[in-house]
């Protein structure tokens, strides 16, 4: 179960690698200057909330087309 764990939280962090690192260079054009680990809990959502929206869209046109 601890082995699960610790590979779940690895695999969040690696996924949301890239929203992470696309925020962080956003934040520090506007000035806010943070790293990896202040950016991470909001990378995390964004990753979420993108995988989300795109999943709730084929949903809505598979929905669509059935109909």
């Amino acid at each position: 179960m601890v082995g699960f764990l610790v590979v779940l939280v690895l695999v969040v962090v690696v996924g949301s690698f890239p929203a992470t690192w696309l925020l962080m260079l956003f934040l520090g054009n506007v000035g806010v200057s943070v790293g990896f680990w202040g950016a991470l809990p909001a990378g995390i959502l964004m990753t979420f909330f993108v995988a989300g929206t795109g999943g709730l869209s084929r949903y809505r046109s598979a929905v669509r087309s059935a109909a």
